[in-house]
């Protein structure tokens, strides 16, 4: 097969990888992630099936699949995001910041929010109330009216020491 034909065959396995995946059904997605990376390795691809192993509790697996990704296109912003979050669900907070940062930066990414969603997170788990503010307005300003990030700053703003955040999301007290 030439390579366009070989991209669209890898294509077809994917789409269908993520909406195995979709539907919890894990072993047959991560067959036809494999099928497509096989193909045609992409960036997407290996971040998937990196997703999916996260599904099933095998973040090591998940971050291994990261590393893949970021050698396919060191641009592509998800696999950084990625890598922090699942060091974030083993408890490692501090590793998980540089490649938060990391994703903040990354020239390739639909989501270029999460990343400051995600560092706001460890910040306020740590009642850094202000780092963390800092990390939702960031995440606010490069997606305005998102509805993760008004829970965000709801749950901040309700937490300790009677503070309030005034940041200017609708519906959270700010103006």
């Amino acid at each position: 097969m030439a390579g366009e034909e070989l991209r669209e065959h890898a294509l077809k396995y994917f789409q269908q990888a993520y909406e195995l995946q979709m539907k919890g059904e894990l072993d047959e997605a991560i067959l036809y992630y494999t099928k497509s990376i096989d193909l045609f390795p992409t960036a997407e691809a290996y971040t998937f099936r990196g997703w999916t192993y996260s599904f099933q509790g095998r973040h090591d697996d998940a971050i291994e699949e990261c590393h893949k990704a970021i050698m396919v296109d060191p641009d592509f912003g998800n696999p950084y995001n990625d890598i922090g979050c699942y060091l974030m669900a083993k408890g490692q907070d501090e590793a998980a910041i540089p490649w938060l940062e990391r994703a903040k930066h990354a020239r390739r990414y639909a989501n270029p929010e999460f990343p400051y969603l995600n560092v706001g997170r460890i910040w306020e788990r740590r009642g850094e109330w202000a780092k963390a503010l800092a990390e939702f307005k960031q995440a606010h300003a490069l997606r305005p009216g998102d509805p993760d990030l008004a829970r965000a700053v709801q749950n901040l703003q309700s937490r300790g020491n009677g503070t309030r955040f005034n940041v200017g999301l609708p519906g959270t007290g700010g103006t």
